[in-house]
C-alpha cells in the first residue's frame, strides 16, 4: 500500500466507505478544496484501487469552544507568559475507510501514518494539537487512537469535537 497526495490527476473511483457524505467529498469535493487551498487530502492506495482516505485543514482549539474545566487544562500545559486564547490544530476534515477493508486495522494504521507524517516533517506549519468532528459513530475509533472528547457540547446531531496533543508522540 502507498500513501499519495491527492492531485487533480487523481483519479477517485470506486470507493465506497459506507458513508455517503465521506464518499461525496470525495469524489465531488477533494480536489475542490485542494485547488481553492481550504484541504489537502492523502489517499491510501492497494493496486491502484483507493482503500481509505484523508484530508487535513488549518484549525485552532479555542476558549469558546471547550468548557471551563477542558480549557483549564489545555491551558495548563503551557507556561503563564504563553498562554494564549487559542492554540494552533490542524483538523482531519475527513477520515474514511473502504468497506471493503474494513476489520483489517487499516483505519488505526492509517492515523499512526496521519500523526507521525504531521510529527515529523518540518514542512508543515507549527502546531501543538490535531482536531476532529467525529461523527458520533467514530468516537470510540478516535478514543481508541488518542483522542480526547474536547467539549461535551454536542457540537450537532451527529458529530463531537475530539482533539490529540502531539506532545503525547515525543
Amino acid at each position: 500500500m502507498e500513501l499519495i497526495r491527492l492531485t487533480q490527476d487523481s483519479i477517485l473511483e470506486g470507493f465506497d466507505c459506507g458513508d455517503s457524505d465521506l464518499n461525496d467529498f470525495l469524489v465531488e469535493d477533494a480536489k475542490g478544496f485542494l485547488d481553492k487551498r481550504i484541504a489537502t487530502s492523502y489517499l491510501l492506495i492497494d493496486e491502484g484501487t483507493i482503500v481509505a482516505y484523508f484530508c487535513l485543514l488549518n484549525d485552532k482549539i479555542s476558549r469558546q469552544d471547550v468548557t471551563n474545566n477542558q480549557w483549564k487544562k489545555i491551558k495548563g500545559a503551557f507556561p503563564d507568559r504563553k498562554q494564549f486564547g487559542s492554540y494552533p490544530a490542524i483538523k482531519i476534515g475527513r477520515f474514511a475507510v473502504s468497506a471493503a477493508y474494513r476489520g483489517h486495522n487499516i483505519g488505526t494504521d492509517l492515523m499512526s501514518i496521519l500523526k507521525n507524517m504531521l510529527n515529523e516533517n518540518p514542512n508543515y506549519s507549527a502546531f501543538r494539537y490535531l482536531t476532529v468532528d467525529a461523527y458520533m459513530s467514530a468516537i470510540d475509533f478516535y478514543i481508541k487512537n488518542g483522542f480526547k472528547i474536547l467539549s461535551e457540547k454536542i457540537a450537532n446531531d451527529h458529530t463531537r469535537l475530539m482533539f490529540f496533543d502531539m506532545m503525547e508522540l515525543e
